[in-house]
């Protein structure tokens, strides 16, 4: 039922996969499922240390305004300024009893990026957008191109934070308004199942693995199909954080690039975080070239996240999130 995947080893040089911190695409490990055109797994393709720099964005400067996360539903804006700040000490200092209080970074569900999800209309608009980050559109750019959508532009990202205790329920990516570019996910700390569906709910799923550094691409027939994350599961090498996150950054980076060296004090705070959670980065290209939103006749509260997580659940509560 697997079968290795071609991927576009000529699009991209090995010096912009290295300014991405990323292997040379000739060495990716990259899969096909029989019955799922257009689906690919890439067995981490990151260079040694590389894992670290977006761990580390996505917990001290993604979730820093103007985007927007689950905590702007509950708190006033000056609670939310800085996540990081608020949660560094407490997070270092953590035990490993279940009883102590959550920091805010581990409160931290989902955080959008670009254009901002709507998790209540399951839309995007043009009037709630705040401007994408450039090393990731980068990744993202890279990651497409080696396979095969070459002019790729990271518009939308939606990032998941789970701890041992969460899921994400059964649904599908159609809410961006051009399905032709492919849905990207990327994957840090902890492991999870995910579960990939067909293009009706009751289809039976495949289930796969998923680890630190694994990306999965969705196109073509795959970008529709329904999916889900049942669990997370702690790292099955049974130590307290995969070995790829123990790899240290090389000393000399690739002129241009986009990784930025973590400083061992922020790098303590990330693998404490990491050893109950998972991380989980999904690209999406929003709008074809040229394409426009069609005219709303009004918008919600300017697109802003008006539930506290759509399909994110949280299994330690009785009973799942219910919308404000």
């Amino acid at each position: 039922q697997v079968f290795r995947s071609q991927l576009s080893i000529s699009s991209v040089s090995d010096q912009d996969a290295y300014r991405a911190g990323l292997q040379p695409i000739s060495q990716w490990k990259a899969y096909g499922l029989k019955g799922y055109p257009g689906f690919i797994f890439i067995l981490n393709p990151f260079l040694p240390g590389c894992q670290r720099h977006w761990v580390k964005q996505c917990l001290k400067l993604y979730p820093q305004k103007p985007n927007v996360c689950n905590l702007d539903l509950h708190m006033a804006p000056e609670k939310t300024i800085d996540l990081w700040g608020q949660s560094k000490e407490q997070l270092r200092k953590k035990g490993s009893s279940k009883w102590e209080p959550r920091s805010l970074l581990e409160k931290l569900r989902w955080v959008t990026l670009g254009y901002h999800y709507n998790w209540d209309t399951k839309k995007y608009s043009a009037n709630h957008h705040t401007p994408f980050p450039s090393d990731l559109a980068f990744l993202s750019e890279q990651v497409a191109a080696a396979c095969g959508f070459r002019g790729f532009q990271a518009q939308a990202g939606i990032l998941n934070y789970y701890h041992f205790d969460s899921s994400l329920g059964i649904h599908v990516d159609e809410s961006e308004l051009d399905h032709s570019r492919p849905l990207l996910s990327f994957s840090f700390g902890q492991s999870s199942i995910f579960l990939l569906g067909g293009l009706k709910r009751e289809e039976a799923p495949t289930a796969m693995f998923m680890h630190s550094g694994d990306i999965m691409v969705m196109s073509g027939f795959s970008r529709l199909l329904y999916h889900a994350v049942p669990r997370v599961l702690p790292n099955p090498e049974g130590t307290a954080l995969p070995s790829c996150l123990d790899q240290a950054l090389s000393s000399d980076l690739p002129v241009g690039s986009v990784i930025e060296h973590s400083s061992d004090e922020d790098w303590q705070v990330c693998a404490k975080y990491l050893q109950s959670s998972r991380i989980n980065m999904t690209i999406r290209q929003v709008l074809a070239e040229g394409q426009k939103f069609p005219e709303e006749s009004e918008t919600k509260g300017k697109g802003q996240a008006p539930s506290e997580d759509g399909h994110h659940q949280d299994n330690s509560r009785a009973k799942r999130h219910k919308p404000n």
